[in-house]
């Protein structure tokens, strides 16, 4: 499916979310319905979140799990905005649901700042153990467990593709969130990275598109630059603002996540935000049959993608190298 092309009347009918569903929601008789509740940072008409959402109902589904039948989902979206999210991580609370799902730092803090109790699922979590959502991997330990897509030292990978893919650059500019824990630990492993590999980095705090845009005016004055765009909500709700600022300003630029690249973006590195939906639907099921969070072990990546975009290297005046072309999991033309 080319959810990139579905248009916003289609993601509404499908979803349906909390506005619709409640009216299909019976439960056959004797059939406990039991409610899930979804938190994306996403906005509600985002392809990206489409396909999310799509990928996960489809493996409850799979899993015995029937929207209508005995199973209700409430999604609540973001769209970047931290005040909101905070609102709807207390509505979904206050909704008493069996299990909720979360997406990224922006959306498991303040969820688990919200409950303690309610089951909680994560995807797209760097370091769930320093930002204290769990006591370890292999044994959370309270209400919350589920899917890491990177640890820290990715930044030191991105850093080596961005060299690779251009060799001139000399300076880069790290995007973060400064508002979610992660931001500076991407950063620090860039840093680490960055005399090895000749190449002065700085950091780009950014919160809104107004600030992304004025951060990298400011910043392309100086020839041989670049940019890595490092995990969070925020990059994935500006992802258009980012690539367009980075093509207009001819800055090459690494993301974290392969939707950049489809969306025009050069080059990606990182595990699938989607697949890791997927696999969330298989321990919201172990919970929703009776087992705990404390007891489900975070999982990390078994799979990294290496996405390169052939047309916005040539926008760029770029050569990729054969040696790159060749590890890459996907060339889009």
């Amino acid at each position: 499916m080319q959810f990139d092309r579905l248009k916003r009347r289609d993601f509404i009918t499908l979803i349906g979310g909390a506005a619709t569903w409640p009216f299909v929601a019976r439960a056959q008789q004797g059939e406990r319905m039991r409610r899930i509740g979804v938190l994306e940072p996403l906005a509600v008409d985002d392809p990206e979140a489409l396909a999310r959402v799509t990928v996960l109902a489809q493996a409850m589904q799979q899993l015995g799990w029937t929207v209508g039948r005995n199973i209700r989902i409430e999604y609540r979206w973001g769209a970047g905005d931290a005040d909101r999210i905070r609102q709807q991580a207390a509505e979904l609370v206050a909704l008493a649901p069996d299990a909720i799902l979360t997406s990224g730092a922006s959306t498991t803090a303040p969820m688990l700042r919200t409950t303690r109790t309610v089951p909680v699922v994560f995807v797209a979590v760097v370091d769930p153990v320093g930002a204290g959502y769990v006591d370890s991997f292999g044994r959370p330990g309270g209400n919350a467990t589920g899917f890491t897509n990177f640890e820290y030292s990715m930044g030191a990978k991105w850093l080596e593709l961005l060299k690779e893919i251009a060799p001139a650059v000399t300076r880069a500019a790290v995007i973060i969130d400064p508002d979610v824990s992660p931001g500076a630990g991407q950063f620090g492993a860039v840093q680490t990275a960055a005399p090895s590999l000749g190449i002065e980095v700085r950091p780009m705090n950014v919160r809104d598109a107004g600030e992304i845009e004025r951060a990298m005016a400011a910043f392309a004055r100086s020839g041989n630059s670049g940019l890595i765009v490092t995990g969070s909500g925020l990059a994935a709700v500006h992802r258009s603002v980012l690539i367009t600022l980075a093509a207009r300003y001819r800055l090459p630029t690494v993301y974290f996540e392969r939707y950049f690249v489809a969306a025009g973006g050069l080059i990606s590195y990182g595990a699938s935000v989607v697949e890791q939906h997927r696999l969330a639907a298989t321990y919201i099921d172990r919970i929703l049959r009776g087992e705990k969070p404390a007891d489900l072990p975070v999982q990390a990546p078994n799979k990294y993608e290496l996405v390169i975009n052939l047309k916005a290297s040539k926008t760029l005046g770029l050569e990729v190298p054969p040696t790159l072309l060749a590890r890459a999991e996907e060339v889009i033309e």
